[in-house]
């Protein structure tokens, strides 16, 4: 695996060994990151499945001044700060080993605020639709954040929540990848 554009380009990343973690395919993440808009100035990244981290370190190459990595493995958490620390971006990340939704949580009492919201969570144990509408109901999305899913290409989610709503879909194999943005 490497990075695929931006500051690091090229540079290599390590994935966690075995089974549990299924990290974001190069050309998935290229196109899921082109399709965002390619460079970024600035804001606020939550990966909440993060296992090896590529989608993070990916963001902060790309130019976002912060990103938190959550995951409740202590091998992904390994291989995070190992990546972390190969590419020498420590100061810009956050790395939490939890579960998610005490991760989302804690971001509701630190009134953090999401400019991008990654989810790839294990396919089988997902539950993207109740992540989606506590982002909303908790105000965890700045006003013209994004919220993209990695999911199983059978997976079906909400057309719309409240303030958020589906604008796009691509499919990549067994991989789909939803796009949401706040209204």
């Amino acid at each position: 695996m490497r990075i695929v554009a931006g500051e690091y380009s090229s540079r290599k990343i390590e994935a966690p060994k075995g089974d549990n973690t299924r990290p974001t395919l190069d050309r998935v993440r290229e196109a899921v990151f082109s399709s965002l808009g390619i460079y970024f100035e600035g804001g606020l990244f939550l990966d909440l499945y993060a296992g090896s981290g590529a989608n993070v370190l990916e963001a902060i190459s790309r130019g976002f001044d912060k990103a938190i990595f959550v995951d409740k493995a202590i091998d992904a958490i390994n291989c995070i700060n190992n990546n972390i620390d190969n590419l020498g971006v420590k100061d810009k990340c956050i790395v939490l080993k939890m579960n998610d939704m005490s991760a989302l949580k804690l971001f509701v009492e630190k009134e953090y605020k999401f400019d991008l919201v990654y989810l790839d969570p294990p396919y089988k144990k997902e539950h993207n639709n109740e992540i989606l509408k506590y982002l909303i109901d908790n105000e965890l999305l700045n006003e013209n954040a994004r919220v993209v899913i990695e999911s199983d290409s059978n997976d079906i989610f909400i057309e719309e929540y409240e303030w958020l709503s589906k604008y796009k879909e691509a499919k990549y194999s067994q991989t789909k990848i939803t796009y949401y943005k706040k209204k």
